[in-house]
């Protein structure tokens, strides 16, 4: 049984015409679209230290800085001594590998056969009109309230994998949202109260090899709708955000959890930190996986600006989480923050 999502078979239009405009040849978006993917100059990160904050003093007053100028410049960076052992990575990994080598039919009847509810796992792009929106991917999306009760037969320990490396991924987001608000001159309680398990989630994706690597997206350029997304990948590469207007491909780190700034982060620090561009593109022949972990709140927490005056209007993220599901249902991709200036 085939473990691959039907991409031909669902998408088999989208192919047709993708083939009957490279035969005609006249299709120039989707040339200059290629282009984009392909020319693509790779870098690394800003590389931060964590083990430097235990030292405290002037040592751990940098460190905290050069978290807050990375998150004001870039939008990105990636830390080590991050607190999450390379062994749980690793068998974070080795369980996500054997969940998604599942038979296709039983992952998408997940709450029958893996013991997740209903609506975790998700494929493609439900809203896509071609290829360009399409995104060749599969995913489990996971609240971290639900990681527990997620137990499925042949997978003991799965669930036992992911609860240990939420809970510690989540003290790290904590940490260095609660560094960020300090950097702004806040010493802020708010991350605590607002951004509890209940609120937060766990995405284990998996990105098979694709035919047309240079034509179809791994994942949709896009921004996140949260305040901080922690990220493991693998060392295959594909992740490539915006810097200077320009697309640039991040150099995996086997060490090193990835850090980027969200929409409410922006929104929340008025503007100072940023929340930028990113996709991942697909290969031809490797798979891809990653796990990422959302910092969000509760859907009723009210998003304001930390300082005046302010650049955004005050919204629920519920309100924020509901505009971002019309756009991409009505115009194909995610306005964002846009939507909510004063």
């Amino acid at each position: 049984m085939d473990s691959d999502p039907p991409f031909h078979k669902v998408y088999k239009t989208f192919f047709d015409n993708a083939s009957s405009s490279s035969t005609t040849n006249n299709n120039k978006d989707t040339e200059e679209a290629m282009k984009d993917v392909v020319i693509v100059e790779e870098c690394e990160l800003p590389l931060i230290d964590l083990s430097r904050l235990e030292l405290g003093g002037s040592e751990g007053e940098e460190c905290k800085s050069e978290i807050a100028r990375a998150s004001q410049e870039w939008g990105f960076f990636q830390v080590v001594n991050h607190g999450i052992s390379i062994e749980l990575l690793q068998k974070m990994k080795s369980k996500q590998e054997k969940i998604f080598k599942q038979s296709f039919d039983k992952k998408s009847q997940e709450h029958k056969y893996l013991n997740f509810s209903a609506g975790t796992y998700r494929w493609g792009s439900p809203t896509a009109t071609s290829l360009r929106q399409l995104s060749w991917s599969e995913a489990f999306h996971i609240p971290l309230n639900k990681v527990s009760a997620s137990s499925a037969t042949g997978f003991d320990d799965l669930s036992s994998t992911m609860e240990q490396f939420a809970t510690t991924v989540s003290s790290l987001a904590l940490k260095l949202a609660e560094i960020l608000a300090e950097k702004l001159g806040h010493k802020s309680t708010f991350f605590h109260e607002n951004c509890l398990p209940s609120t937060c989630y766990l995405r284990m994706n998996r990105y098979p090899p694709c035919p047309l690597p240079s034509e179809v997206f791994g994942l949709m350029p896009h921004t996140d709708s949260d305040f901080l997304t922690i990220l493991h990948q693998d060392q295959v590469g594909g992740l490539q955000l915006v810097k200077d207007d320009r697309w640039i491909a991040v150099k995996p780190n086997p060490e090193a959890l990835i850090i980027n700034i969200g929409d409410l982060f922006q929104a929340w620090s008025n503007n100072v930190y940023k929340s930028v561009q990113h996709r991942v593109v697909t290969n031809l022949q490797v798979e891809r996986f990653s796990t990422a972990y959302f910092f969000c709140p509760s859907y009723d927490t009210v998003i304001e600006s930390c300082c005046e005056p302010s650049v955004y209007r005050k919204f629920s993220f519920g309100e924020y989480r509901q505009q971002v599901q019309e756009d991409v249902k009505q115009l194909g991709s995610k306005i964002g923050l846009p939507r909510f200036l004063v």
